[in-house]
């Protein structure tokens, strides 16, 4: 190999050398490995590329002491030191760095790391968190992204938290933030949603928020809320009817619109309705006229009384098909609110979304049609054809007044 050529390939080696340090983890990066050895103070992690770090074994641990990896098991944390001699990388735990003193307290602050925190108690205007030994300070405002009401809800919590003020002494004056880490958090998953979100998209989230006219959805660093009328096919009376804090769902998003606004620069609406297969698509052959179906009663009206067959799917029955032939004033008098009967399917219009019913089993042959597409059964507006006048009497059984005479003719 020429001169020129071994120039080009220690260039080359030197080149590659400079990028391998330029990719290995820096504090405060969130990193994935593999764990590859358990030593009785540290657990050691191969994160690719020849690097590997090291955690202290008892952030691994659980509350009763027990180990929570082995060998082989993937782990997530944050990159808590890189030592610039030897290259070793510290890991902490998953949110936060496991510390032992004030020295690395401040280091912790100085380089914006998270460090891991429990909730001890309340007081005025905030929490008191407990850190490394020390007592910290954490503002009301900054326990969490949304407003806590309730902060003794947090006692007994662990977190992670940032250091926003560092003031050393015979005793040190620490104030933390939780919402720091949460904002910078959302702000990575919602860069990262930004391709998925878009109108008709499909997304998993979760409900963070429920007011009476709807619930707030996490996306995952980005909120979107479901309007109370996009919740189910069904009317409900409120949000908690269907959804509950903390619930895991499946939406789909209507709009976006932007606001103006830099705190919440979106406003996405979203629907769990739309995704709910539409009971009326196969409606036809579901229910064929002449069967037998059952439901319950949702609401009457003075001309009838709708009774719900599924979720979405809603048929009526007209008052004349309620009396069995006797005439009605209202619906009233014969059903009620939230009472399960069983119908007959009269007539089906998918077009127009219309069932008609009727609490007859034998509905008789179709005379006339009502207002909700309905036939009507005989003169008398029952179920069933009203008969006709009496018959003549026929030659074997007469009259009263053929028997009368006969008896006066046999007297005389």
């Amino acid at each position: 190999m020429t001169e020129e050529g071994e120039f080009e390939a220690l260039l080359r080696e030197l080149e590659k050398t400079e990028q391998a340090v330029a990719d290995r983890p820096k504090p405060g990066d969130r990193v994935k490995g593999q764990v590859v050895a358990i030593g009785e103070e540290q657990v050691f992690v191969d994160l690719g590329g020849k690097a590997e770090g090291a955690m202290d074994i008892a952030n691994l641990r659980d509350q009763d002491g027990n180990l929570k990896v082995g060998v082989g098991d993937e782990l997530e944390a944050v990159v808590a030191g890189v030592d610039a001699e030897t290259g070793a990388i510290t890991l902490g735990g998953k949110h936060g760095k496991h510390l032992h003193g004030a020295e690395e307290l401040e280091a912790a602050y100085q380089q914006g790391l998270p460090v891991d925190g429990s909730i001890t108690g309340t007081t005025k205007g905030g929490l008191e968190v407990r850190i490394a030994g020390h007592r910290a300070f954490c503002p009301a405002s900054q326990a969490d992204i949304r407003f806590v009401e309730d902060l003794s809800s947090m006692v007994g919590q662990h977190h992670a938290f940032r250091i926003t003020k560092f003031e050393a002494g015979k005793r040190l004056n620490l104030v933390v933030s939780r919402r720091a880490l949460l904002e910078a958090e959302r702000a990575a998953q919602a860069e990262a949603l930004k391709e998925q979100l878009q109108e008709g998209a499909v997304l998993n989230g979760k409900v963070v928020g429920i007011k009476d006219f709807g619930a707030f959805v996490d996306l995952g660093g980005v909120e979107g809320m479901v309007h109370i009328s996009e919740m189910s096919l069904t009317r409900i009376r409120h949000p908690e009817d269907l959804l509950s804090m903390g619930q895991d769902i499946e939406v789909q998003v209507l709009r976006i619109e932007a606001t103006g606004n830099p705190k919440r620069p979106q406003k996405i609406a979203l629907s769990i309705r739309a995704l709910a297969k539409d009971p009326w698509s196969d409606v036809a052959v579901r229910y064929a006229p002449g069967s037998r179906v059952d439901g319950r009663i949702t609401r009457t009206q003075p001309f009838g009384a709708f009774v719900e067959l599924e979720p979405g799917l809603e048929g009526m029955i007209h008052i004349s098909e309620l009396g069995a032939g006797r005439r009605l004033n209202h619906p009233d008098e014969v059903v009620s609110t939230g009472q399960h009967v069983t119908a007959t399917v009269l007539k089906v219009e998918p077009d127009r979304k219309r069932i008609g019913l009727s609490l007859a089993e034998d509905t008789g042959a179709p005379e006339t049609e009502d207002d909700y597409g309905q036939e009507r059964r005989g003169k008398g507006g029952g179920p069933r054809a009203r008969r006709e006048d009496a018959s003549e009497p026929d030659d074997g059984m007469g009259t009263f007044g053929d028997l009368l005479r006969e008896q006066m003719g046999r007297d005389e």
